[in-house]
């Protein structure tokens, strides 16, 4: 027999540990075992969420809430991006990477009473990998980057065997660079079977470029997390969450987790101040001194995240040629973005990963900004007259962006000053510019970014450009291969050489959007918040939280 590759759940293979002193806990969130028990807190969300089954999300909006009532086989620990256990209290994999292994907990339960085992495991896997009909065109992001597309359709998942009932063996065809930290991800999170099968889970209908979702997306949500689903008042735009006293590790100390849709950002402030809500992600780092003077916890996430100006190709045949896109790069002064719309410790990107990723390459293509080059570039394209649709996302915050607006607004004028009309598109994140921008392609430009889900540069520029997306326009065969020979060598070494290289092809050769910055963000919550600790992946668990009682 093959010798394996044993991990252990105390290593983070390849993982970036993102490592907080003991002496920072209490800055960033208090003593996560202090505190007293009960209560409710109300954390103020910018967004409703799409739904609530982990494999049809990709948004942090949607994961908040579904990260509390979930599990996953491998977490990160709190406050890094460190592998560590979850549903799988140990992995191996053979070394040519093509099949895994996960011992599973023992004694856990589903909220529904249906217990956890290696069956369970496979039958999610399952689930996802024949995915059919409008259910497979919804938002499976994850699961097409990941993966690669369903079983039998290109994709690189074999099947999945319960050997015994603590023992799940997962056979891929290929090595899959991604693996073992992307069974992290929030969208594989395992649900009760039974739950899937009760609640009609598959039964996906798509109208147009929207989806409806059924019963056990809107209404059921089952997981063994820390919380359970109680209600969603679309009304009231509120979705409650309750104490799981079942869950297999540490009990959540609140008796109930509110999250409260307040779509404007300065009323999310407002409400935190006058104590009505408990805390909410992403303020503005113009807020920062406000909100400290007036009591409130900032808590600053370490930067693993990057913000870029896609370009889509499809639709304007001037963005096709490359000397327009480079045009683009130059005309937009990223150092005054970063300096007066992005928090302290913000940083210029030059490609599409931050440094801390293996495969970040320092030699790539460099943009400074250059508004006479830029008009160069243009006349020499005959492209001096360019007319471009820029959408840009509304009555939402991301941690790559904190105002979407304001960056619009700076970019915008930026490209005006090089001779190109460009026509505001404002949409909501959810919606509207989601499915405009990524499902349907009707933009000439936009903005968007990336919070790292684990660190591996395939979850960056893979995500971005290692297939043929609505978001980019046209196909690019040889960008896609050459990030893809990245992500299937099992080789360290030669891996992390190849997706260097790829970064400065994509800089040079491809340039399919221009990459932004690199900045810190932040969660705030109020004074009676104990035990919160900030993730740089925005992964925060609220079952370490406890509230003061007033």
């Amino acid at each position: 027999m093959p010798t394996t590759r044993r991990l252990l759940a105390v290593i983070a293979a390849g993982a970036l540990s993102v490592s907080l002193a003991a002496c920072a806990t209490s800055e960033r969130g208090g003593d996560a075992q202090a505190g007293a028990t009960g209560g409710t807190m109300v954390f103020g969300a910018a967004g409703a969420p799409k739904n609530f089954d982990p494999i049809f999300n990709d948004d942090g909006e949607s994961f908040r809430p579904i990260r509390q009532m979930y599990d996953t086989l491998i977490t990160y620990k709190p406050g890094t991006t460190e592998l560590t256990p979850g549903l799988a209290t140990a992995w191996e994999s053979t070394p040519d990477g093509k099949q895994w292994t996960f011992t599973i907990r023992e004694g856990v339960t589903f909220t529904d009473g249906t217990p956890l085992d290696a069956a369970a495991v496979c039958a999610n896997f399952d689930r996802w990998a024949n995915m059919q009909g409008d259910a497979a065109q919804s938002n499976m992001i994850y699961y097409a980057d990941v993966f690669e597309g369903f079983k039998g359709n290109g994709g690189i998942y074999d099947s999945c065997q319960a050997a015994s009932p603590t023992s799940a063996v997962m056979t891929l065809t290929k090595n899959k660079g991604a693996f073992p930290a992307a069974f992290g991800l929030t969208a594989f999170s395992i649900s009760s079977p039974t739950a899937l099968k009760q609640y009609d889970a598959d039964n996906v209908t798509q109208s147009g470029d929207s989806f409806s979702y059924p019963a056990y997306a809107t209404d059921h949500p089952t997981g063994t997390g820390a919380f359970k689903f109680e209600s969603y008042d679309r009304t009231a735009n509120t979705i409650t969450l309750v104490r799981n006293d079942q869950y297999w590790g540490e009990k959540a100390k609140l008796d109930k987790l509110v999250f409260r849709v307040i779509p404007d950002e300065n009323a999310r402030k407002q409400e935190l101040t006058a104590g009505t809500i408990d805390g909410y992600d992403l303020p503005s780092p113009a807020d920062y001194a406000s909100l400290k003077s007036s009591g409130q916890q900032v808590l600053i996430r370490d930067p693993f995240n990057v913000l870029y100006m896609g370009i889509n190709t499809k639709n304007n045949p001037a963005l096709r040629d490359l000397r327009v896109r480079q045009a683009l790069a130059y005309a937009i002064d990223r150092q005054a973005l970063v300096q007066t719309k992005l928090p302290e410790g913000a940083e210029v990107a030059t490609q599409f990963m931050p440094q801390t990723v293996a495969g970040y390459a320092a030699d790539v293509q460099q943009y400074p900004y250059d508004p006479q080059k830029a008009k160069d570039l243009l006349a020499q394209a005959g492209a001096s007259n360019l007319t471009l649709n820029f959408y840009y996302p509304t009555e939402v915050s991301r941690p790559y962006m904190p105002n979407p607006t304001d960056i619009f607004q700076l970019i915008a004028e930026n490209l005006r000053q090089v001779g190109i009309t460009v026509n505001p598109v404002p949409r909501p994140w959810n919606g509207g510019f989601k499915d405009d921008v990524q499902t349907a392609g009707k933009q000439d430009l936009h903005l968007l970014g990336w919070t790292g889900d684990y660190n591996d540069a395939g979850n960056f520029i893979g995500t971005f450009f290692g297939r043929e997306k609505p978001e980019f326009g046209a196909e690019d065969p040889a960008m896609y291969a050459e990030i893809n020979a990245a992500d299937a060598n099992p080789d360290q070494a030669q891996k992390q050489a190849q997706y260097e290289q790829a970064n400065r092809d994509i800089m040079a050769k491809y340039l399919p959007a221009v990459p932004i910055s690199s900045s810190p963000p932040a969660i705030v919550v109020g004074p009676s918040i104990q035990g919160l600790v900030p993730s740089p992946l925005t992964d925060e668990r609220f079952n370490t939280v406890s509230k003061t009682q007033s």
